[in-house]
């Protein structure tokens, strides 16, 4: 039920990195579990890190596990994911996602279990 803003994508060379900010437009991330999907085109549609309403428990698909790193500042309104290491793979539409009642983050992110989407941000790794 939130409207959710991506920003921060961008083009980058590989091994460069990016940070992208997630907001909500005339509301509030702050009970709401939020994610990171992304989508390439011909490819499906991947949760690539989740996190719960406080920032205490996170998810990391295997692709991105150790490159990137989901966090959030609810004083702010704002849901962060830095990505380090960037490769070719990494190039997608990147999508800010918000859920609320999901079990676990990890169900959030492999499950797709999301209430409400960004309109995304291209994420552009190449040189």
């Amino acid at each position: 039920q939130l409207q959710l803003v991506e920003s921060g994508g961008g083009l980058v060379q590989p091994g460069e990195s990016l940070r992208l900010s997630c907001g909500a437009a005339g509301g509030t991330l702050e009970y709401y579990a939020i994610g990171w999907f992304r989508q390439a085109p011909g490819k499906e549609r991947e949760g690539i890190s989740c996190i719960n309403y406080s920032g205490g428990s996170t998810y990391y698909a295997d692709s991105v596990k150790g490159r990137f790193t989901i966090s959030r500042d609810n004083a702010k309104h704002l849901v962060y994911l830095q990505m380090n290491d960037l490769r070719p793979e990494d190039t997608a539409i990147y999508y800010c996602t918000a859920a609320m009642g999901i079990t676990t983050v990890e169900a959030m992110c492999v499950y797709d279990l999301n209430d409400s989407w960004g309109q995304g941000t291209q994420v552009t790794v190449s040189s």
